[in-house]
């Protein structure tokens, strides 16, 4: 298989967004949380109650160490204190449950909603962008963008209102600390900058290993696409080996840029993970001295103690929720530059123009076009073709031939003249009415794993006489008796089951039950038997009105169309019938290759 490409995969890498991550993480984060305002209000609401249910319940046990369980040593406690302090401790018990439950359940609902809407808005990118847009990127890649980057560029919203929450719950834990002992907050205040500052370094290394290990996932997605795609060629080849190779390393770059991104996250969460629990160690020497001291009751020092105690998982929250800003900065900036791609130009809905009806003439009016805009493929290129007209368009490999159908059905847009049909530009043209009255048959056909009579049908609205018509013309009813379910059978991905010349008769059939009024056949009956393909041509001719281009690399297809066009240089060099060609050079030269069976 070729070299897998890798445009618009680069990895992220620029110092200055590196430092300045985490601002541009809130605003993606902001830009996000907009869209769904209400779930994630409630989600927030539950972090605050959680926040406030777990300041509480430290609350509530350094009472209840005061009040029952000291005491019980040595006075004796009432029955009735026992309850109230269980019953306190069981109401902040169920706060604590339902906030988690509004946090998590909102929390989840908006990121997926989130994640729904960036898949149709890539889709509908995907959808719109012009020919050009899909030719110039791995199909692996488009799938990474529609995967993998969304989910890295989303999941970040899960642990942002528990991060909020913590926030609130250290401000109310600071306050509570405050009451206790002015000296066990001073502890607090230490600690929470110390993990701020570790959060805050984490998040500047991370940064650019994220977006390595991003753009290998597209790497790995197209590598594993194109594989599986060209399946049939690796067999035939006896690539496999080749492919597992490709592959595996693909896999162990991902691997290593994984393992870089591990390493990172492995020296910063111990010590996240650590803060909290050495706090608690400090607080338990201190809060000690304080009780011998008598400034502090032994309550006191439980419910600071219990507060590091909660503190600790929830900070790790804000730890985990720093660590996915990188990641989705990243897949959210690869995505908005998919999402940024233009549409292809098309006319507003009221000045699109109206085709005429019946079989429409084609004209390109001095019509140059290159891919690259250097390298033009088609120069100055002039060309009519009657209403109802058979033309044949013949010239070497390179020569242009299947710009010239791109530009009829407006795949690509001409750099400078006009292609027109019906006498319409083709850009000015309204695009449903353009995509019905132009049907393009390639020689590479696309079939889907459906049924004979859906792939035929294939979205248009007709019934099963039109599908047999249709069908008829093209000669699929010369096969159909041995499929097992005749119309209802499965072809197979990409209609496996069914042969190449087999396949391009389906995929005639499926624009002609369409009714066009200009036919494009791209070299479509290359695989097709000369005699079926000679009885097809003569049915086209005969059950049809439509104005017909065939790009034909078989004499005996060049022979039936009513006019033959000799495309060289980008332009037609010469135009008549197929006997009154043979005087060019040129084209004598491409008709007897073609005889021989050479490839021009």
């Amino acid at each position: 298989m070729g070299k897998t490409r890798a445009r618009n995969l680069a990895p992220v890498s620029d110092p200055a967004a590196t430092r300045a991550i985490f601002v541009p993480g809130l605003r993606l984060v902001w830009r996000y949380v907009r869209r769904e305002p209400a779930t994630y209000a409630v989600s927030l609401v539950g972090a605050t109650l959680f926040a406030a249910a777990a300041v509480g319940t430290t609350m509530v046990l350094g009472w209840a160490t005061d009040e029952v369980i000291v005491p019980a040593f040595s006075s004796g406690v009432t029955e009735q204190r026992v309850r109230a302090g269980a019953l306190a401790l069981f109401a902040m018990g169920v706060l604590r449950g339902i906030s988690i439950m509004l946090r998590r359940f909102f929390a989840f609902m908006t990121t997926f909603r989130t994640a729904a809407r960036l898949r149709r808005e890539v889709a509908d990118t995907y959808l719109d962008a012009p020919l050009s847009f899909h030719r110039s990127r791995p199909t692996g890649e488009l799938l990474a963008h529609a995967d993998a980057d969304i989910l890295a560029a989303t999941e970040v919203l899960n642990p942002f209102p528990f991060s909020v929450g913590v926030i609130v719950l250290i401000v109310f834990a600071v306050v509570s600390l405050v009451i206790v002992d002015p000296v066990l907050t001073l502890i607090a205040v230490l600690l929470f900058p110390t993990l701020a500052l570790i959060n805050r370094r984490y998040s500047r290394l991370v940064h650019a290993p994220a977006a390595v290990v991003q753009h290998r996932i597209g790497t790995v997605s197209a590598i594993a696409h194109e594989s599986f795609d060209g399946a049939l060629i690796v067999k035939t080849l006896g690539r496999e080996q080749h492919e597992v190779d490709r592959m595996e390393a693909a896999a162990e770059d991902l691997r290593a840029a994984r393992l870089d991104v591990a390493r990172i996250r492995a020296a910063f969460e111990p010590a996240i993970d650590a803060l909290p629990n050495v706090g608690i160690i400090v607080l338990l020497l201190i809060g000690s001295w304080q009780i011998s001291l008598g400034r502090i009751e032994a309550g006191d020092l439980v419910q600071a103690m219990a507060l590091f105690g909660i503190l600790a998982f929830p900070v790790r929250v804000v730890g985990f929720f720093l660590q996915e800003i990188p990641r989705a900065v990243v897949a959210a900036e690869r995505l908005d530059e998919v999402r940024a791609t233009p549409p292809a130009p098309t006319p507003h809905a009221a000045e699109a123009e109206v085709l005429p009806a019946g079989p429409l003439p084609v004209r390109f009016d001095h019509v140059r076009f290159g891919y690259d805009p250097d390298v033009p493929v088609l120069a100055d290129l002039d060309l009519t073709v009657a209403p109802g007209e058979i033309v044949a368009i013949v010239g070497s490999t390179g020569s242009g031939k299947t710009t010239v159908c791109d530009l009829l059905a407006h795949q690509v847009v001409a750099d400078a003249g006009v292609v027109s049909v019906g006498g319409v530009d083709v850009t000015r043209a309204d695009p449903e009415a353009l995509r019905r009255a132009v049907a393009l048959v390639f020689q590479e056909t696309f079939l889907f794993a459906e049924s004979l009579a859906e792939n035929i049908a294939l979205g248009a609205d007709v019934d099963d006489e039109a599908i047999r018509a249709a069908a008829a013309v093209a000669r699929v009813d010369e096969f159909i008796g041995g499929l097992p379910a005749a119309y209802e059978t499965v072809v197979g991905e990409r209609g496996v089951t069914l042969s190449g010349g087999q396949r391009q008769r389906v995929a005639l059939a499926r624009a002609l039950v369409r009714s066009p009024q200009v036919l494009v056949l791209d070299d479509a009956t290359s695989a097709v038997d000369p005699v079926v393909e000679a009885e097809i041509l003569a049915r086209l001719r005969s059950t049809l009105r439509t104005t017909t281009l065939i790009v034909a690399h078989r004499v005996s297809t060049i022979e039936l169309a009513d006019r033959v066009l000799y495309l060289d240089g980008g332009r037609v060099a010469a135009s008549g019938t197929h006997r009154q060609l043979l005087a060019v050079p040129g084209y004598e030269r491409i008709v007897r290759a073609y005889e021989r069976g050479a490839v021009a």
